[in-house]
């Protein structure tokens, strides 16, 4: 049913184990599986990330013990990108994914902002039968959907799904358009996404202050063509490099370098001339 959100920063990591009793359940790496039944998912919870401390600490207070009542065989996946190039959440989700898919074969993902909080633990995380946008009613937008073809701030995949849409685009640097591109690669691919009610989708979004990240001047342009790149940009032309891969005892952290100059459009224009050229 519904949850309380609370939103004080504990103190340490460690303040949110002892405090909140969730030493001793949840496995090293933020990992969690039922032993008195069998759970119905195995779900990797992915979460773009860098200089989030506050509301990583907050989410993970909040999430954990829900996660735990939904009786999913869940691990929660924090992707942080390193240096200061401009933000590419839509690919970090893609990194996720593979990521994930190194310590468990996960059957369903879930890709989830770290400021987003669930007011309800009704909105199952489980895997579900089509794409599933799972925060329709975020208090920001006065809990409505904002227009119909969004699929922001955190939605639910099938790994099969997921793959048949080739993940997300790779090309969205800074804030903004990577959510709407998902949703028309969706759409184009023919499924029909599913969404909880509106009492159900609630979610809270942890304002703190800090700087935000630059829109994406070429965004508008990008959605032009979401269709046609969604063959040739996504999971199958993700390059990144690993920098650590650590087991904390809430979650497990992967930072990444990601090069802009390594994803480029370019790339892919000379990716495709490569395959016409060998077929």
């Amino acid at each position: 049913g519904p949850l309380r959100v609370d939103q004080r920063v504990p103190e340490t990591e460690a303040n949110i184990e002892d405090v909140w009793d969730v030493k001793g359940w949840v496995e090293k790496g933020g990992a969690w599986r039922p032993t008195k039944c069998q759970a119905v998912s195995k779900v990797a919870i992915i979460i773009p990330y860098r200089k989030r401390e506050q509301q990583l600490k907050i989410f993970l207070r909040h999430m954990h013990p829900m996660l735990k009542r939904q009786l999913l065989d869940y691990r929660i996946m924090v992707i942080e990108q390193a240096g200061e190039t401009p933000f590419n959440r839509a690919m970090l989700f893609n990194i996720g994914y593979k990521e994930a898919l190194a310590f468990h074969d996960f059957k369903c993902f879930v890709f989830h902002d770290v400021d987003l909080m669930p007011e309800n633990d009704k909105n199952y995380y489980g895997c579900p039968t089509a794409p599933r946008h799972l925060s329709v009613a975020i208090d920001k937008f006065q809990y409505r959907l904002p227009y119909q073809a969004i699929f922001g701030g955190a939605g639910a995949f099938r790994k099969e799904d997921f793959e048949k849409i080739n993940g997300f685009s790779n090309q969205f640097w800074g804030w903004g358009g990577e959510d709407d591109d998902l949703y028309r690669r969706i759409t184009a691919k023919g499924f029909k996404l599913t969404r909880p009610g509106m009492a159900v989708g609630r979610y809270k979004m942890i304002r703190i202050f800090h700087q935000s990240a630059k829109a994406d001047p070429l965004r508008f342009q990008k959605l032009k063509d979401s269709q046609q790149r969604m063959v040739t940009d996504g999971l199958n032309s993700l390059k990144y490099r690993v920098e650590s891969v650590i087991e904390r005892p809430l979650y497990t952290k992967v930072t990444v370098d990601i090069n802009p100059l390594a994803n480029t459009k370019d790339d892919n224009k000379l990716l495709e001339q490569l395959v016409t050229r060998t077929n």
